[in-house]
């Protein structure tokens, strides 16, 4: 079982791995049926002066209603793309909740950042891409809830990081935000190298190597640069499909003030306490990020602020990320209807 805080103390109990529960979810999440309930939109986002693409899963009695139903965003990680919560079972959840709409946008190798500075001609403002061009977008050709209440936002690795830091930047979106395996440190580390306060990592010693040593590394080299330039068909998105196409050419940050902005360490006791959305955390005790969502954590512990804190088996993959979907879904799923006044409100 994994183990749930809500504002207790962090801890790593020895926890049991069932290898049946992990196979049985990976069968559920990536059935045919759940992939056929996933939409692709595409749409030009003037933020980042482009065409780009999101999944969307829609409730089953969608087309039959005129309700309006609430809205999570499910942010990737690094390297990956809008359709990797689809194939982590994105739709299975959704149908188990029944009137929600899961949308999962994509975002390239930027860190959801707005960059200072773009090479090339390019404009990659992807703060504003999610926050005005795709949110913006859903509300317009979806039945959704436009409030905040209605709104949450999750996401894993650079999605964690995302979520967090995009949810505390506009806490007046979000009801919920949360992370999951997140690379929480981006922009601290960031702003510390800047600062001068992380020293660089030495160098290594060069040593000479043999003919074959050197062809082997260039053959390597050659290997690695193929697969950057090479587009992933499962993308479809034109000029945006390889991994080097996805890396914004300039830089994210161009001082540490700028950095801190981005930074959820620094904007967490910028936001005021009555503003501040739910908060979700979650992370396998074999990733070795986790420490960095443990030290969030402890931030929030030390400032009173409420949250949600799981850790369970597991490492920084997709066996970890199936499982922990479920509990992102249920969770914000539970803090969206009840900030709706859907659910019963506590004894006084």
């Amino acid at each position: 079982m994994p183990v749930l805080l809500q504002g207790g103390p962090v801890t790593n109990p020895v926890i049991m791995r069932s290898p049946i529960l992990v196979a049985l979810l990976l069968v559920l999440a990536t059935s045919v049926r759940g992939q056929e309930e996933v939409q692709t939109v595409e749409f030009h986002s003037p933020a980042v002066e482009r065409m780009m693409k999101y999944n969307i899963v829609l409730p089953a009695g969608y087309e039959s209603s005129q309700e309006r139903y609430p809205v999570l965003y499910l942010l990737h990680g690094l390297t990956s793309n809008y359709t990797a919560w689809s194939r982590m079972g994105a739709a299975f959840y959704a149908e188990l909740v029944d009137d929600l709409i899961i949308v999962m946008p994509d975002v390239g190798n930027s860190w959801y950042v707005n960059w200072d500075e773009n090479g090339e001609g390019q404009r990659n403002d992807w703060e504003d891409h999610i926050i005005v061009d795709v949110i913006g977008h859903v509300d317009a050709n979806f039945r959704t809830i436009t409030r905040r209440e209605g709104r949450a936002i999750n996401g894993l690795s650079m999605g964690g990081y995302g979520g967090l830091t995009l949810g505390l930047r506009h806490p007046e979106l979000f009801v919920s935000i949360g992370s999951t395996s997140g690379a929480l440190s981006y922009a601290r580390g960031a702003a510390r190298r800047m600062r001068g306060e992380i020293r660089p990592r030495p160098s290594s010693p060069t040593q000479e190597l043999t003919v074959e040593q050197q062809a082997a590394r260039e053959a390597s080299r050659i290997r690695r640069e193929a697969a950057r330039i090479r587009p992933n068909p499962s993308i479809g998105i034109d000029g945006f499909s390889s991994q080097a196409e996805r890396s914004p050419l300039g830089r994210a940050f161009l001082t540490p003030e700028n950095a801190d902005a981005y930074d959820p360490f620094e904007l967490i006791l910028n936001v005021p306490r009555e503003e501040l959305p739910h908060i979700y955390l979650d992370s396998g005790t074999e990733d070795n990020l986790i420490n960095v969502a443990r030290e969030f954590a402890q931030v929030l512990f030390e400032h009173d602020i409420p949250f949600d804190f799981m850790q369970m088996p597991g490492r920084h993959n997709g066996a970890y990320w199936v499982q922990s979907l479920g509990h992102i879904v249920s969770i914000q799923y539970e803090v969206i209807r009840r900030a709706l006044g859907e659910r019963p409100a506590s004894r006084r």
